[in-house]
């Protein structure tokens, strides 16, 4: 905004100021044990029992990071990665990663083993779970259809930017049986996804997936504070419409009784 409006401008400084407000709020509840509210998201809340089930069958798991290059989006699914790493180290099961890009590749050999260093099993860690297949779209998911059926993963988790190599991936993790979890801001790959898969994260969900899962005071404040920006940019529009509507509906019979 080169040139904002005060009314811009105010709006602007309404919606920072709950953010702030929100972090702040949860920062101060945190330090007496609380935190505040978010609803329940079930395909996040998913991924302990598909960690847990890949534990119970001795199988892998196998996270997908997308095959975007190093973005938001990728950078959020390697937060979603790092935790369920954390929980297969916990229970000793392995975690294989494919990957598309070279960027995201490295940082996903990085999140990996900061994963289970963290939980105090670094001598599990196998860099060669850790692939790079290729930046081809379809030959990467040959790729991936190719370890789904060698390695007869237990759980499949989809993350971050897919386009039509979803419902290749998502098929195929059906086909051997295993339970899958997606995520994507793909909005033209999420039918496929859920089609496809059991859990299936649309939308804002995939964005409020780090804080969710990790409960960072900061984080999660942040999501709560954007949860109140958006309840009043949604007020203002309701309100907007209908004094819109209203005074255009009595401009127009004024009009019609004086003739003009």
């Amino acid at each position: 905004m080169e040139h904002p409006t005060w009314q811009i401008t105010i709006l602007t400084f309404a919606l920072s100021l709950s953010v702030l407000i929100g972090i702040f709020y949860n920062r101060w509840l945190s330090g007496r044990g609380r935190s505040l509210f978010i609803r329940r998201i079930p395909g996040l809340s998913a991924l302990d029992e598909a960690v847990g089930r890949a534990t119970e069958m001795g199988r892998p798991v196998l996270f997908v990071p997308g095959i975007g290059s190093l973005d938001i989006v990728s950078l959020q699914a390697l937060a979603i990665l790092s935790h369920v790493t954390r929980i297969a180290a916990r229970y000793g099961s392995r975690v294989i990663v494919p990957s598309a890009d070279s960027i995201v590749f490295t940082l996903a050999e990085e999140v990996s083993r900061e994963a289970y260093t963290a939980e105090d099993a670094a001598d599990h860690y196998d860099p060669e779970d850790v692939r790079y297949l290729s930046d081809n779209q379809f030959a990467f998911a040959s790729g991936v259809v190719g370890i789904l059926n060698r390695e007869k993963v237990a759980s499949a988790c989809y993350f971050g930017s897919f386009f039509a190599e979803s419902l290749i991936l998502a098929e195929t993790g059906h086909q051997v049986g295993a339970i899958q979890v997606a995520g994507t801001p793909s909005t033209t790959q999420i039918p496929f996804f859920l089609a496809a898969c059991d859990y299936t994260i649309i939308g804002d969900e995939f964005f409020a997936a780090s804080a969710y899962l990790s409960r960072e005071p900061t984080l999660l404040g942040s999501l709560v504070g954007q949860d109140v920006a958006k309840g009043i940019i949604i007020a203002l529009v309701i309100a907007g419409t209908a004094i819109a509507t209203v005074f255009g509906v009595q401009s127009g019979v004024l009009k019609g009784l004086l003739g003009l």
